[in-house]
């Protein structure tokens, strides 16, 4: 079970004393904890490995964001903080599809739904993330959808 390892992680941590791992991983077992009462079950409970790879992606884009709204406030330090707490929720991520990857289904489902321009950007887009099933950064899809549809 992900949760399991990243306690085991946080252990780990705690005896390195790595408290950039440490507070990193604590907040993903606070949002563990979060994701299990939200859902009605006790605190306790052990949290579905797919569950946990929704709130893990859901911390990663929260480091991203962070990392944008530092970087445009003119705070490189805050925005390096987030890119390390980034990196370490990044372990427990399955690798994403490269714009590559992307691309070549991107292209595919324009022929197969024959959309021609800009006004299908939509749902191509949704097209192309139900096909990688969460292995693909959405913002990377609309990028290489908006792209191709330039």
């Amino acid at each position: 079970m992900l949760t399991t390892q990243i306690r085991e992680d946080l252990k780990g941590a705690m005896k390195e004393r790595d408290m950039l791992k440490l507070n990193t991983l604590r907040g993903a077992v606070t949002a563990f904890t979060n994701q299990l009462v939200a859902s009605g079950m006790k605190p306790t409970d052990e949290l579905s490995d797919a569950d946990a790879m929704t709130v893990l992606k859901r911390l990663a884009k929260q480091r991203k964001d962070s990392m944008e709204q530092y970087t445009a406030g003119g705070r490189p330090e805050l925005a390096e903080k987030e890119a390390a707490e980034l990196k370490v929720i990044e372990a427990y991520l399955p690798q994403t599809a490269s714009p590559a990857d992307i691309e070549k289904v991107a292209r595919a489902k324009i022929e197969e739904m024959g959309i021609t321009d800009a006004s299908g950007a939509g749902k191509l887009t949704g097209a192309v993330m139900k096909e990688f099933a969460g292995s693909a950064d959405g913002s990377d899809v609309k990028a290489v959808v908006a792209e191709l549809l330039a």
